[in-house]
């Protein structure tokens, strides 16, 4: 069994952009850094048994939403020649990376011999195609090779992994939501990759007393009578599951006026950020915040919260300058405009 989300302690910052990410996947994917031990693979794979069943096309390899816009190339034709696409229930799933990954191994790969002999396209699936509407987890993503983060992070920007060899070609959906975990001592992400990234937490160890404790005892529990803690979850759990799904619902009807759009301007131009994906995130970063809180229109709170997420991995260092100088800016700056 999978613990509970709602069990989860502390960690509400990366607990909050998993969530905000599940409301609207085009926030883009969270990158999460800091040291083992942290609950973070936990906190994924929780949130995913805790989402509700999703419709998609019965027996599809690639999990294509029968109403969706992409279609595999297999259920595009399927629906030209029988005009509908059968359905199935299915339950997101946490689909695990390994480092080493190959390109081919990644996107797939064509079986061009079978298509010349027989003229039928032959599609090996890879990993992107098990992502799709799931979770695609990346443990020391920083330790992958640069092309296969580069793939990885334009399949999530598109949506679509196309696949050509020979002339021939295979399209399928690749609409996954990109977690990746670093230690930063380990090595950094080039910038322009961490930009690529949506949202960012850093996450520690916490140092709290009773919450260790706390921690302790919910894992003792757990571990001896894991239905019976997980029972005892359930209000928690479906009171949670009824907001995510009420906030994506309400997320389309809150309102982005000028003058928010102006504030979230103000506060990337401030901090001299280059290019607009900063402003992009941090508008549907507070439009999810407001939506999850149940509010129908982006309030200070929101901007602000949201910029913390969107901003900490987006803040320039001149040489020597001091890692942290850029978070105090932005927190100072943060401060000021709730003011």
């Amino acid at each position: 069994m999978i613990f509970p989300f709602t069990a989860i302690v502390g960690q509400d910052e990366m607990k909050t952009a998993l969530i905000l990410n599940v409301i609207d996947p085009a926030v883009g994917g969270l990158l999460i850094m800091g040291e083992k031990g942290t609950a973070k693979s936990t906190a994924v794979r929780a949130l995913a048994e805790l989402l509700p069943e999703t419709e998609a096309v019965k027996g599809c390899p690639f999990n294509c939403d029968p109403d969706g816009r992409v279609l595999c190339t297999d259920c595009r034709e399927r629906l030209q020649t029988e005009g509908c696409l059968d359905r199935e229930r299915r339950r997101m799933r946490v689909v695990e990376l390994p480092l080493g990954i190959t390109e081919d191994r990644l996107v797939g790969t064509l079986d061009i011999e079978h298509a010349l002999q027989k003229g039928e396209k032959r599609f090996e699936p890879g990993i992107l195609a098990d992502a799709n509407r799931n979770f695609l987890y990346v443990d020391e993503v920083n330790l992958l090779e640069d092309h296969i983060v580069d793939l990885l992070l334009d399949s999530a920007a598109m949506g679509v992994n196309t696949v050509e060899r020979e002339g021939v070609s295979f399209t399928h959906p690749a609409g996954f939501i990109l977690v990746g975990t670093m230690n930063p001592e380990e090595g950094d992400l080039r910038p322009q990759l961490l930009d690529r990234f949506g949202l960012c937490v850093q996450v520690l160890s916490i140092m709290d007393k009773s919450a260790r404790v706390e921690i302790l005892k919910r894992k003792a529990a757990f571990d001896a009578e894991p239905r019976t803690f997980v029972e005892s979850r359930r209000k928690e759990q479906a009171e949670l599951v009824e907001r995510i799904v009420a906030a994506k619902t309400r997320l389309k009807t809150v309102a982005l006026p000028d003058d928010v759009l102006e504030k979230i301007v103000g506060v990337t131009a401030a901090l001299n950020l280059d290019g607009h994906r900063a402003d992009i995130v941090m508008m549907k970063g507070a439009r999810a915040l407001a939506a999850f809180r149940g509010k129908e229109k982006i309030e200070h709170s929101d901007i602000a919260d949201a910029a913390r997420l969107a901003l900490n991995h987006r803040m320039k260092r001149l040489p020597f300058e001091e890692t942290g100088r850029g978070r105090e800016k932005l927190q100072s700056l943060l401060a000021e405009f709730s003011a």
